[in-house]
């Protein structure tokens, strides 16, 4: 993983608007990488935008990361990785 030098390489750019994608670390930025690879995502195109971030973290990490975020991740979001993971449901807004 740490051969990975720039993430807009594996993730669309754009989720790195205002930051520089090459100054990220894969892994000490999870926090930040996994929310916002699926700050954007919809039912139509989670499988696809979630397959890069499965090839960098594990399923827990995912997890973990949105269950903590403080970045703007919707409850759909929440409930399609839960789906995915066969964890229970987590939302970020009550």
């Amino acid at each position: 993983m740490s051969a990975i030098k720039d993430i807009s390489r594996i993730l669309p750019k754009h989720l790195f608007w205002d930051v520089d994608p090459k100054n990220l670390d894969i892994q000490d930025d999870s926090d930040f990488i996994i929310p916002r690879a699926l700050i954007a995502t919809t039912a139509e195109t989670f499988a696809k935008d979630i397959q890069p971030l499965e090839k960098l973290y594990s399923k827990v990490q995912i997890v973990k990361e949105l269950q903590s975020t403080k970045e703007r991740i919707s409850n759909e979001v929440c409930k399609l990785v839960a789906r995915r993971y066969h964890v229970k449901q987590f939302l970020r807004y009550q």
